[in-house]
């Protein structure tokens, strides 16, 4: 998975691998080169909750849940291994709601059942202390450069999938507010690299479709960044804090800008079609980006072309690629065998319900396809990367309205002939897994 690097000293990066055979926490160390396993849980280590490292890398910070429940504490340890201990030991293990680390304490985002949200400042040697606490959810974005300003999405109108953002100081003070109106959302992305820079990457839908816009705080003052593209765009800075690096999501394949923020021209640095599953600015301006297709597993790349991360271990072996389907406005991706169908298919269904199937790698799908199965992946109404519209179809039918739209490409992959309708399967985990369920109940034929 896509490495991340300390703030003061980019040299030294952590990210996930799961070359094991479960993914674990590894850092490397861009200096010596040496790359080195830190976590080994039985359950595996950071799939669901990010690891981060310090301002200054000497730590890493990893989310220690039981047995992959999701409920757990944060744990710091050295970035070489070793020296390991709970932070905040006297909470109680929850799920993480973000984390923001500073250079001398840390802003712990948590939610329980029953309890809601809060935010917790935690500093060496002192118990933690609450910043703030909601029975609506809110989780911890970003801290500013200079540490004087922190950034939460909330709910407390009472739309979780639509929130607002509030800017505090570590102290807890309210500093700044936005909100778009009801059924409106705001995303927070990244302060500005400049210390002293009070302005905020926000995500917003002001137009129906996702769209980045800078937020300067200070005047409260926003600049909408104009983007003719059809997809969903979000964005990063550039070092300088003069450009932003854009990711433009389209039909489950990614492309990369560069939008100067005077001009607001945007030029495109060179990259490798597919999907980019993430991607940042090194402090030297170095585009790196995370390649992802569906037919060989991914790698971290330069702009210029440099593989810069791969797996360790053996490659894992190429498969088929996906093709790309429409039936009934519903984007559709189809993996399937080489021999003549109709096939053994396999729906499988993706969770969120805000996600969408991308064309990227997935051994689990290269595995069906290998026994003989063709599978096929459905961005349902509720999945993101469609606008909006879209994606807030599922309100006040969720479930229903998606199975809909699996019932829709099933017909269609019946009367096609990729599918065989004696040996059809629908699966997924998460929402995927509720969808299957109800499927089961609502369709059994």
């Amino acid at each position: 998975m896509f490495p991340s690097w300390a703030r003061d000293d980019a040299d030294r990066l952590v990210y996930l691998s799961n070359a094991g055979g479960k993914f674990e926490v590894q850092t490397w160390d861009r200096r010596t080169g040496e790359q080195r396993q830190l976590t080994d849980r039985a359950e595996g280590t950071g799939y669901r909750v990010p690891s981060r490292l310090e301002t200054d890398g000497g730590h890493v910070w990893w989310f220690d849940d039981a047995k992959g429940n999701e409920l757990g504490r944060w744990m710091r340890e050295s970035f070489t291994g070793g020296d390991r201990r709970t932070i905040a030991s006297s909470l109680e293990p929850s799920y993480s709601a973000g984390l923001a680390l500073g250079s001398t304490f840390a802003l712990i985002g948590r939610s329980r059942g029953g309890e809601g949200s809060s935010v917790y400042l935690a500093r060496e040697g002192q118990p933690p202390t609450m910043l703030y606490a909601h029975a609506q959810s809110a989780s911890v974005g970003d801290l500013s450069r200079d540490e004087t300003l922190f950034v939460i999405s909330h709910s407390e109108h009472g739309d979780s999938r639509n929130r607002a953002l509030r800017v505090l100081d570590p102290t807890g003070k309210t500093v700044a507010e936005k909100w778009d109106g009801p059924g409106r959302g705001l995303g927070a992305l990244r302060w500005s690299p400049i210390a002293g820079d009070q302005r905020l990457i926000v995500a917003h839908e002001r137009t129906g479709t996702a769209r980045p816009m800078v937020w300067d705080v200070a005047v409260d003052r926003d600049l909408e960044v104009d983007i003719d593209l059809p997809g969903e765009t979000s964005a990063d800075w550039y070092p300088d804090a003069n450009a932003l690096l854009v990711a433009h999501d389209h039909r489950g394949r990614t492309e990369l800008y560069r939008y100067d923020l005077a001009s607001r021209r945007m030029e495109r640095p060179p990259t490798e079609p597919g999907t980019i599953g993430a991607a940042r600015v090194r402090p030297d301006g170095e585009v790196w980006y995370m390649l992802d297709r569906s037919a060989e597993q991914p790698l971290v790349r330069a702009a210029a072309g440099d593989v810069v991360l791969r797996p360790a271990g053996k490659a894992a072996p190429s498969g088929v690629a996906y093709r790309d389907a429409e039936v009934e406005g519903i984007h559709v991706f189809v993996a399937e065998p080489l021999a003549p169908g109709p096939h053994p298919t396999y729906f499988f269904i993706h969770g969120g319900p805000e996600a969408h199937d991308r064309d990227s790698f997935s051994p689990t799908v290269q595995a069906w396809v290998e026994h003989g199965f063709a599978v096929v992946m459905v961005n349902y109404r509720g999945s993101s990367g469609y606008g909006k519209k879209w994606r807030d179809a599922i309100v006040g039918r969720p479930g229903l309205t998606e199975l809909e739209d699996i019932g829709a490409v099933h017909d269609w992959a019946l009367r096609t002939g990729l599918a065989d309708p004696n040996r059809c399967v629908l699966g997924g985990g998460s929402w995927g897994g509720y969808l299957t369920l109800l499927g089961l109940g609502t369709q059994p034929g």
